[in-house]
């Protein structure tokens, strides 16, 4: 059987390299969703790999294995499959990984992950793991051939007593076995470099890829930014408030704003981009296509 090839292999050069992520589908229709946007994408992006979450509370965890294997047999893309250590033990977690293999997927992202709804604190399985640097070392002492990702905070996990706390954590993650992190979604470049020094002082040489998010409305960029701890900036919330009501116009000041960000990440050398697109591929097309034409990003395909 044909296996996905390890993400380090795409990120670990000096090339560009251009990911996206999904979410599981909740219902056919929205199954049928992504399935149009990985078309699109692939025909007209061409991402180097993709990524698919786990639901919170694990509510999702047989469509994140289903549409894992989709987008890769189907799609042909490398697939990175998202675990997480909430509502499952130990030997359901390697039950888990076993058969991410079996399917010939090869990358997960290892995360702690979120309390189910209506819960506010983070509790164990019994006999689960607590941490995700517990989940990377259960998926290394497999002995299976994984690449492992790991989530980092540009602006700090909304737990964690401080930044320099949470990357003492983070580098636990690395120090386990992950070969990579992903940063969740931040609005303003300053935290991302910020972040990355800090890393780098801390002893994390692996690459950080940085996870930008193209707005759809104001209400989206105020929501995601409480949720994850996003510090919004007042340019950006000017910006969409001046369109606020004007659905096209939104998503093209949070096209434009992302543009801005990328351009600056790659003019001080980042190498990546991972993308959060709620599923669409409206916004990722759109700023793909900006940054090719102005000859930020490399022609793809």
């Amino acid at each position: 059987m044909n296996h996905d090839h390890p993400i380090i292999e795409h990120i670990g050069g000096n090339h560009q390299t251009l990911s996206i992520e999904f979410s599981p589908p909740r219902t056919d229709d929205a199954g049928r969703q992504i399935l149009r946007t990985a078309d699109i994408l692939r025909e007209k992006i061409h991402p180097d790999f993709v990524a698919i979450t786990y639901g919170a509370g694990g509510s999702t965890r047989e469509r994140t294995q289903e549409y894992a294997r989709l987008l890769r047999e189907n799609y042909g893309f490398d697939v990175v499959a998202h675990l997480t250590c909430v509502g499952s033990s130990k030997e359901e977690l390697r039950d888990i990984v076993r058969d991410y293999h079996s399917s010939g997927l090869r990358n997960i992202m290892a995360l702690r992950g979120d309390p189910p709804k209506g819960q506010t604190d983070f509790k164990p399985h019994p006999d689960g793991c607590a941490y995700a640097n517990e989940l990377v070392e259960l998926i290394r002492e497999t002995g299976l051939d994984f690449c492992m990702g790991v989530a980092g905070y540009p602006e700090k996990h909304p737990q964690a007593p401080s930044l320099e706390a949470d990357i003492r954590n983070l580098k636990r993650k690395v120090d386990a076995g992950a070969s990579y992190i992903t940063t969740q979604l931040f609005y303003d470049n300053r935290f991302y470099f910020e972040f990355v020094d800090k890393c780098r002082a801390a002893g994390i040489t692996v690459p950080i890829l940085p996870g930008l998010m193209p707005a759809l409305s104001l209400d989206q960029v105020v929501r995601f930014g409480r949720m994850n701890g996003s510090s919004v900036p007042a340019e950006l919330e000017k910006r969409m408030a001046a369109v606020n009501g004007d659905e096209n116009a939104q998503r093209a000041a949070g096209v434009e704003w992302s543009c801005e960000q990328a351009r600056e990440l790659f003019a001080r050398g980042v190498k990546a981009l991972h993308l959060y697109i709620m599923n669409r591929s409206e916004s990722a097309l759109a700023l793909v296509d900006g940054l090719t034409n102005e000859g930020v990003l490399k022609k793809r395909g």
